[in-house]
């Protein structure tokens, strides 16, 4: 098969997962007219149409739909027989686009990226980092790391194992309103909410009652929607939070900023997990950056509770 053909073929799948030919040709870094023309070129050669274009957007046809599927089978072929000799870890290549909570991304993987690209200096690498639930078919990611609990079947999913979380609230907090030691003592309290969508209803606060979790509503002047308005909100003093153990909390913890409360009274542990399309082969790229992340992860996702 052609170059020609192949990144025609390349094309057509990132149109589809994104459902634009200007956002597709922005991801690839070509000009928007070289993608129309490579997907007319292939609907000339199938003939058949692949995609109904409207002025709004662009969506598969049946044809289209049944395309594409073969397609990612035949890209992830050709990118396998591309690699499977190279035995040198250097020799990967290509683009990865991934995406993943803001939190993890700033203060875990970030920081440790250097190194990764260092290992890998051909690897190009998209990062998305937001607390909106991404799709990874229709944005065209390649993986996505999800906290929490999985409900889109039709994604493959690799468990990493589970971040447990810790109540606390800031030392300015505490001073002001005592520490609370038992669950009745919430009603003199008073927590940030933390909700996916504003103008949704937090259930208030979490905890494990005979290994099931339960909630007991709280009062809280400010309710949030991303993870890092959320800790600022905590240090701010305006609250208490239940948050995941990870490195900004714990030094938070560990240097007396933040101070843990109801130690007895966690939230459960949440799940953590990588979700990609389902694919028949998936890149030996994509294998490898969530190989680092599980490794890089690994201290946080400890089987008993850790100590912040």
């Amino acid at each position: 098969m052609s170059n020609n053909r192949l990144e025609a073929m390349q094309i057509f799948v990132r149109v589809a997962e994104l459902a634009s030919f200007t956002r597709a040709a922005e991801s690839l870094s070509i000009p928007k007219p070289a993608a129309s023309v490579a997907v007319q070129q292939l609907e000339t050669m199938l003939g058949t149409r692949l995609l109904h274009r409207t002025t709004r957007k662009v969506q598969l046809t049946q044809d289209g739909q049944a395309f594409y599927e073969r397609c990612q089978d035949l890209l992830a072929d050709m990118e396998e027989l591309q690699t499977m000799f190279r035995q040198n870890p250097q020799a990967l290549r290509g683009r990865l686009r991934v995406d993943m909570p803001v939190g993890v991304a700033r203060r875990i993987v970030i920081p440790a990226l250097p190194g990764f690209l260092e290992a890998h200096p051909d690897l190009e690498i998209e990062l998305s980092s937001t607390d909106r639930r991404v799709d990874p078919v229709r944005e065209g990611f390649d993986c996505v790391l999800r906290i929490g609990t999985l409900t889109d079947s039709s994604l493959i999913a690799r468990p990493l194992g589970q971040l447990h979380q810790v109540n606390c609230a800031s030392a300015g907090y505490i001073a002001r309103y005592g520490m609370p030691k038992t669950l009745d003592d919430l009603e003199h309290h008073r927590i940030v909410h933390y909700v996916q969508t504003l103008g949704t209803k937090s259930p208030g606060w979490e905890y494990t009652v005979d290994g099931r979790p339960a909630f007991r509503p709280m009062k809280g002047a400010v309710t949030v929607s991303s993870a890092e308005s959320y800790d600022a909100a905590c240090r701010a003093g305006l609250g208490m939070i239940q948050a995941p153990v990870y490195a900004g909390l714990s030094s938070a913890i560990a240097d007396g900023t933040l101070v843990e409360v109801l130690p007895d009274f966690r939230p459960p542990p949440i799940p953590v997990s990588f979700v990609y399309p389902n694919r028949r082969h998936l890149p030996v790229r994509v294998q490898v950056f969530m190989n680092w992340m599980g490794e890089l992860l690994g201290p946080y996702l400890e089987s008993a509770p850790p100590t912040p």
